[in-house]
């Protein structure tokens, strides 16, 4: 935790005094994602991404963010990734193996992308859509243990607590366990790192897991998602116009706007078991 934040001298004004004190910030800082491909006689070298991240889980981020650009097909593709650090910052080089192949394209993004930014460096609105296949699992998450995730997630927090300036992602499985949480100062990056954590622990395909955002739901973060085949995602907050069309295009369940026991269905509800009696108002 001690990378991710930083103390700072402010000034804080209230209606009737005016008091100089400490503050702590969620540190802001950019991340090169290199890549190194190419068959063993003809390894190359290729600067991807600058992302604007919060420090700490750099090798998670670096992974998760190179499958769901759908650069690589998997954690089976990384033969290992080397963190450095130069006089511009820090460095993610990830060393493909021999025989595995990286899908550029317009993928692949090599200017600066902010923290705020989930498509920066797209050139093309095509390239936005990644190859993601239709969600065909049927699996069903009880409301009952819905309502209770946002409280779980809360409780798990530890840089929100100190900075209240993160966002924040959560893995839950069908029995709504906590099984990898992640902040970050970007919400894309927080997804990313759960992603490269999921590959690296094994655990992808996520056909049987639920995804919950601690703030609104992006088109970009639904499309992260939908590439590591998780068919349930939950946000805290709104979800956007572009996010509902790809959810339902996609067959993935999207939940809004859960909290204080309630939340909205955008698409596929039937994935949600209701226990006890719902009354529906048409």
């Amino acid at each position: 935790m001690t990378n991710a934040i930083v103390h700072t001298r402010v000034r804080k004004v209230a209606a009737d005094s005016i008091t100089d004190t400490s503050d702590i910030l969620a540190t802001e800082e950019p991340l090169e994602i290199r890549l190194v491909h190419g068959p063993s006689h003809n390894r190359r070298q290729q600067n991807i991404s600058v992302t604007m991240r919060t420090p700490g889980e750099d090798m998670e981020l670096a992974a998760g963010f190179l499958f769901t650009e759908g650069v690589i097909s998997g954690q089976d593709a990384i033969q290992e990734i080397i963190l450095s650090e130069d006089k511009e910052g820090q460095i993610a080089t990830v060393h493909l193996k021999p025989g595995a192949v990286a899908q550029l394209g317009n993928t692949a993004r090599n200017f600066t992308a902010t923290a705020a930014c989930g498509v920066c460096g797209k050139t093309e609105i095509s390239s936005i859509h990644t190859a993601v296949s239709v969600n065909d699992n049927d699996i069903r998450f009880s409301a009952d243990h819905l309502f209770g995730l946002p409280a779980m997630l809360r409780n798990e927090q530890a840089l929100f607590d100190t900075t209240g300036g993160l966002h924040a992602a959560a893995l839950f499985d069908a029995n709504g366990r906590l099984l990898i949480l992640r902040e970050d100062i970007g919400r894309h990056n927080a997804v990313d790192k759960i992603i490269g954590a999921a590959m690296a622990q094994q655990l992808m395909p996520l056909k049987n897991h639920l995804l919950l955002l601690s703030g609104r739901a992006g088109f970009e973060l639904i499309q992260k998602a939908a590439m590591a085949n998780i068919p349930v995602i939950a946000a805290i907050g709104a979800p956007s116009s572009m996010a509902v069309k790809m959810a339902d295009a996609w067959h993935i369940t999207l939940l809004g706007f859960l909290k204080e026991q309630r939340f909205n269905i955008y698409s596929a509800p039937e994935r949600i078991d209701f226990k006890s009696k719902v009354t529906h108002h048409g």
